[in-house]
């Protein structure tokens, strides 16, 4: 976590305390005062206002601007918001099917409490509560109401400044080519890129880890905690081979490298040493490995090493030859095995002779926002908080169809991980939320992301690898 972050987590923490001890002054001189059944009343009311309001995880401010900086190759166009909403380009549309609008948002009152959007045409993006500052909504796919002169851009409980800037970045189909997706965890690829590999012509997907700890739930079957995360990594392994057939992906496309949960970290900073599992006992990665359709260097020995899992990814480049490969967002998805994937598959390319031309990146953690992409299943994907600058990469803002979206929901809910219920006091938050601050969640399931990830767009940062 960066120092700014942690300066706010301080200061976080500070004002909660501080306001901790305000309210129990003001509960004790009510309770001396006026009536002590005062105390419990005011108890409850002040918890059920924390989880409908002051329960989200924000390490920054609503009023901080969010900074993107994009290559040189998009096209910036000026454009403004007539008196009735309609979006006017003082120029022709440039080509492009990638479309950011850079706004300034200003929260009003109603916007502290219940979540302030913007209806871009028939699409909703909504934003932190508060809002005030330099925020960028994705308007891929309505570029024909746009280039007409249709497009209306609306706020609702916040007001949008006239002059915006449009960024038009132009990609091609990176689905007509061949594409090797990166899975840190069962689930990772479908979250980020199901839409994508599902349109693919020819893509593999690679999954690192067995997915084995936090297996609480499975030990009300009667197993021991190790027995429960044995029998959750072969579960969520079965996953990682079984579901992308929901997307067309053929089991001779899928691979399961069968490493362990939250150790790629420490793999890479001892590469010669075995790292096993935290939960489940296991130290051979085989015990996962027998449904992969080709033999790689791990299986030799099955030791869980930084060496094995490079030397794997650089077998599975040269026996792909994906010409674009999909990985977590160095900068912005901070999950450690995320970080740790994305910098083995780097080793990889460097160590194989086959080279990809493009890397697509994508963030399915973020630092900042835990509610990121906020807003309903189904809206559109605002790019998410930068309060520190990235790098200038490209962005590439695929579509879903209806029928995608309900496909990509199917596909997380075949996921052992995303099944079940949530603890009770999400759901009692859930419900508070639902009652008093307008949010909604999606019937496809109760993962929070079924809400974040099944959405009209995927979202990814294009980083060329070759000249």
């Amino acid at each position: 976590m960066s120092d700014r972050k942690q300066t706010l987590l301080k200061a976080h923490r500070r004002q909660k305390r501080i306001a901790l001890w305000v309210a129990l002054a003001v509960l004790l001189l009510v309770g001396v005062l006026v009536a002590w059944w005062w105390v419990p009343l005011l108890l409850v009311l002040g918890w059920v206002a924390h989880e409908a309001w002051f329960a989200d995880h924000l390490f920054y401010r609503p009023s901080d601007d969010y900074h993107y900086e994009f290559p040189a190759d998009a096209v910036v166009q000026d454009a403004s918001i007539g008196a009735d909403g309609r979006l006017l380009l003082e120029e022709p549309l440039a080509a492009g099917e990638t479309l950011i609008m850079e706004v300034h948002l200003r929260s009003s009152w109603a916007g502290r409490w219940v979540d302030p959007a913007v209806r871009v045409g028939d699409d909703r993006q909504e934003f932190e509560r508060g809002v005030r500052g330099r925020r960028y909504l994705n308007l891929s796919g309505q570029a024909e109401a746009l280039a007409a002169g249709h497009l209306k851009v609306l706020g609702q409980r916040c007001r949008v400044a006239t002059e915006v800037r449009l960024f038009v970045q132009a990609s091609p189909d990176f689905a007509q080519q061949r594409v090797m997706i990166v899975a840190p965890h069962a689930d990772d690829a479908e979250l980020a890129a199901f839409g994508l590999y599902s349109r693919c012509s020819e893509a593999s997907i690679v999954t690192l880890t067995q997915g084995e700890i936090e297996a609480e739930d499975y030990q009300r079957l009667g197993l021991n905690p190790s027995e429960a995360a044995r029998l959750k990594g072969r579960l969520r392994s079965w996953d990682s081979l079984a579901v992308p057939l929901w997307g067309g992906v053929p089991a001779s496309h899928c691979v399961q490298l069968g490493y362990y949960c939250l150790q790629l970290p420490a793999m890479a900073n001892a590469p010669q040493s075995p790292f096993g599992s935290r939960e489940s006992q296991e130290t051979d990665i085989r015990s996962v490995r027998g449904r992969n359709p080709l033999a790689l260097p791990g299986d030799a020995d099955g030791q869980p090493t930084w060496g094995n899992l490079v030397g794997d990814l650089a077998e599975l480049l040269e026996h792909y030859r994906p010409e674009v490969v999909v990985t977590p967002h160095p900068q912005l998805d901070p999950h450690a095995d995320h970080v740790a994937s994305t910098q083995a598959l780097f080793a990889a390319i460097a160590a194989s002779s086959w080279k990809p031309r493009t890397a697509l990146f994508y963030a399915n953690h973020l630092h900042d926002n835990d509610r990121w992409p906020m807003g309903h299943a189904g809206a559109g994907v605002a790019l998410p908080p930068a309060i520190e600058p990235l790098p200038a990469d490209r962005l590439w803002s695929p579509g879903l169809s209806a029928q995608a979206q309900l496909d990509k929901a199917m596909a997380l809910g075949m996921q052992h991980d995303l099944q079940g219920r949530p603890p009770l006091k999400k759901r009692l938050r859930r419900c508070l939320q639902y009652w008093l601050a307008g949010r909604r969640w999606p019937a496809t399931g109760e993962n929070e992301f079924f809400r974040k990830a099944v959405r009209r767009h995927e979202l990814f940062w294009v980083r060329e690898l070759q000249d």
